[in-house]
């Protein structure tokens, strides 16, 4: 396959994170706003705040994350469960809980890492809004990983890999075979941002994991089509770009089964 596509999708992805992101100060506070494209919980701009602190930058949700899933009915403080999966997010990004404030502190080193991390960690986060629902008993993810264990698959959850940019991608997961490798992302929901963040993450781990692993690294996307319309042009962007895609209502089928087999 010709790699001239993802060359200029990766430089339209980067070009599209730049443009897209402001950054605001507060001059009597010294915290920087950081505005993303990123989606969050109420369709609006994931925001973080960024300050620094003699050689340390500190980064600060404003306690945003966990405010918006009490108004959305999602409190952590009354779901074990809820609880349970921040606690895995929080340790999966190395990101600290301290009053409902989620905050990370780095270096100008390491900053796009915890930055990433931070973003990362308030979009997961985010998700669990939809366990207030009733007819949703569990996080997607975990249905998957179920599924799994019925395989009888060997598997790593939350699968972590630096790509060349020097960036720490994580996915749910990441299935090791003979020849090949697949990496794992569930997808609840669909959107113009998960997406590309996707492809764009497998892409960049692509070929250093070759080179480390000596198979090819194929990207895999799971995808809840239950009870929920999908648009087609985003499925259409991951089968274009080489990614499988296994339907959730349809994952019994032999054909589906297939790509799960490394």
């Amino acid at each position: 396959m010709n790699n001239n596509w993802i060359n200029s999708s990766i430089t339209q992805y980067y070009n599209w994170l730049r443009d897209k992101t402001q950054v605001l100060q507060n001059e009597q506070t010294g915290w920087y706003i950081i505005t993303t494209p990123f989606v969050g919980l109420f369709n609006d701009n994931i925001e973080i705040y960024v300050k620094l602190d003699n050689e340390k930058i500190l980064l600060s949700d404003d306690s945003q994350t966990l405010s918006n899933l009490d108004l959305a009915g999602s409190s952590i403080t009354r779901s074990p469960k809820r609880k349970e999966w921040l606690e895995m997010i929080l340790l999966n990004y190395g990101i600290q809980l301290n009053d409902n404030e989620l905050q990370a502190e780095g270096t100008e080193r390491d900053f796009n890492q915890k930055k990433h991390n931070l973003i990362c960690a308030i979009s997961e986060i985010s998700d669990m809004a939809m366990m207030a629902k009733h007819t949703v008993s569990s996080l997607f993810k975990e249905d998957v990983r179920t599924f799994f264990d019925e395989q009888n698959l060997i598997y790593t959850p939350q699968f972590i890999a630096k790509g060349s940019t020097g960036i720490e991608f994580t996915f749910d997961f990441q299935i090791a075979g003979r020849e090949k490798e697949l990496v794992i992302k569930s997808f609840n929901n669909i959107n113009k941002l998960n997406v590309p963040n996707f492809l764009f993450g497998w892409d960049d781990i692509k070929n250093i994991r070759e080179k480390i692993s000596g198979k090819e690294l194929k990207g895999l996307a799971i995808i809840n089509d239950i009870d929920r319309e999908l648009k087609p042009e985003y499925i259409s962007a991951l089968e274009s770009k080489g990614a499988g895609v296994i339907m959730w209502s349809k994952r019994h089928q032999p054909d589906m089964l297939k790509k799960l087999a490394a």
